[in-house]
């Protein structure tokens, strides 16, 4: 008598996200740049200030159903505005992802802001102004 064990073919959790997810947040960031570039916003800011957005990082959910749009100003400065106005036009955002990318949901829209270069130069300039091996 043989005993056959249940598989378990769910991802363990805290793994990252899987290729879909990253596939997935591709396409919307690739989606979210032409609407960016195409600038058909009815607010003054964006229609004024598109080209200075950049969008580095889109994170979805893992049931597609939201997404997580990093962005940065191109020059940088205060972002309050921007995330502002990015946060309140998501819906064109959302319409042209439904019109291009073929989902069962289309993924509701966060502009958040994307802190990981201040990091990475911080971090840059911790490990600059460490003592090298043989000095003390």
């Amino acid at each position: 008598m043989s005993i056959k064990m249940k598989k378990d073919n769910k991802k363990p959790q805290g793994l990252g996200p899987t290729q879909r997810q990253l596939r997935v947040g591709e396409q919307l960031r690739h989606v979210i740049v032409a609407t960016l570039q195409r600038g058909h916003f009815h607010d003054a800011y964006l229609m004024d200030n598109a080209d200075q957005v950049t969008v580095s990082e889109v994170k979805v959910s893992p049931d597609m159903k939201h997404a997580t749009a990093y962005t940065v100003k191109l020059g940088g400065g205060d972002t309050t505005e921007m995330l502002a106005s990015l946060n309140a036009n998501f819906d064109v955002f959302q319409r042209d992802i439904g019109h291009e990318i073929r989902m069962k949901f289309t993924p509701k829209i966060r502009f958040v802001e994307d802190d990981s270069f201040e990091n990475a130069t911080k971090i840059d300039a911790i490990l600059h102004n460490l003592p090298k091996a043989g000095q003390e």
